[in-house]
């Protein structure tokens, strides 16, 4: 059995390996570097397990930088970067560095969109650049000259995928889009983004849910309940109160979708997603030109009613398909947990299965009723 004083022994010992484990060496004052260079001030970035190390030399306007960031994917890239004109990625001045056929290189990047990322100077003095990999870390080394008498400085820093041997758009989980801040180039008090990021994907998150519930959901199911349930002379009207009520409700909230949609565009300059804007537009379109057909429809035995039918039908078609296509495309944009989108195919397949499965059994009712030379008429829709 331990003494007492052996027990106090083991416990220091104990605390001693916990405070002093590798974890420790998950902070930048730990780090060293391979040319065992010093950096005068260090930082543990609070998003993306990033680091940065300077020392700026008021003598010559200039600071030396190591960053130091894990790829988001083992050939992912990693970007650190100073924004002489705002706070956010656009108009930044970037060090990407990535790998290429095992080699870990940096390019300078001056970002005036997303839609255009290619290498280009920056606006001011770079030397002493180059970047290395160790530990599944990216580091990226630079020497740069910044404003005379500067204080402050605003910097960016970002994790991303390589598409086709070039960087492609980072996620925008909040971690992605709170990695910015101020940096105090004499080591004062450094500001970072908080809770910007988890506000605007709560907008998102909004803008999604309300699209998937009214355009990937109720549209369908209201499309379905039209197609189907009026072969069945006892659906009369029964089915076309809740078709109205599906398709009514259905705008409702997707104009909310489309009004949060509008507020997320507004707040993000230079980011765009053309086919996911231009689908949402012309859903948008259509389906208030769809609500219009419950004001323009004619009397079931009026000469018009024909091209009505027409009109309602291709309209509403369409917009089911653009519905579940801009459905996909948003999961796509804003890639949520892989379980909602796996959730969102199981009920439009099921919707599917069902819509088949109403499709046969619509067919023998109507050739049925055919055969039986039914004297009831049938509306003017053909199933």
């Amino acid at each position: 059995m331990a003494s007492p004083a052996n027990s106090v022994v083991l416990f220091g010992l104990s605390l001693w390996i916990f405070l002093f484990s590798p974890a420790s060496s998950l902070t930048c004052t730990s780090q060293k570097f391979t040319n065992n260079k010093l950096y005068s001030k260090c930082l543990d970035l609070p998003s993306l397990s990033s680091f940065l190390h300077w020392t700026y030399d008021p003598s010559n306007s200039s600071i030396s930088v190591a960053f130091i960031a894990p790829p988001a994917k083992p050939d992912g890239w990693v970007s650190w970067a100073i924004n002489p004109t705002g706070r956010g990625m656009i108009g930044a001045q970037a060090f990407i560095a990535s790998k290429s056929n095992g080699v870990v290189t940096v390019k300078t990047y001056n970002i005036s969109s997303y839609s255009s990322i290619i290498p280009s100077k920056l606006s001011f003095d770079v030397w002493d650049m180059k970047a290395e990999e160790s530990d599944s870390l990216i580091k990226i080394y630079a020497k740069l000259k910044v404003p005379e008498k500067a204080e402050i400085l605003n910097q960016v820093w970002q994790v991303g995928p390589v598409t086709d041997g070039r960087p492609s758009k980072h996620g925008f989980l909040p971690a992605n889009l709170n990695a910015k801040g101020t940096l105090s180039l004499n080591g004062g008090e450094q500001s970072f983004s908080t809770g910007d990021g988890d506000l605007r994907t709560k907008k998102k998150n909004i803008h999604g849910i309300l699209n998937v519930v009214s355009w990937g959901i109720l549209f369908p199911v209201g499309v379905i309940v039209a197609r189907y349930l009026r072969t069945f002379q006892s659906a009369d009207p029964a089915w076309f109160y809740l078709h109205i009520s599906c398709q009514i409700s259905s705008y409702a909230i997707g104009v909310a979708g489309w009004g949060t949609g509008l507020v997320l565009g507004s707040e993000s300059k230079g980011i765009e997603f053309t086919g996911h804007r231009n689908i949402g537009i012309a859903l948008f379109s259509l389906a208030t030109l769809q609500m219009f057909a419950l004001l323009l429809r004619p009397q079931k035995d009026h000469k018009f009613r024909s091209y009505w039918n027409i009109y309602h039908h291709s309209v509403g078609y369409t917009v089911l398909v653009l519905g579940i296509l801009n459905v996909f495309k948003g999961f796509d944009i804003l890639n949520p947990e892989k379980k909602w989108k796996s959730a969102y195919i199981v009920v439009i397949s099921a919707l599917g299965v069902i819509s088949l499965l109403l499709e046969a059994i619509t067919w023998v009712v109507v050739l049925k009723r055919k055969s039986n030379k039914s004297t009831k008429p049938y509306d003017g829709y053909n199933n």
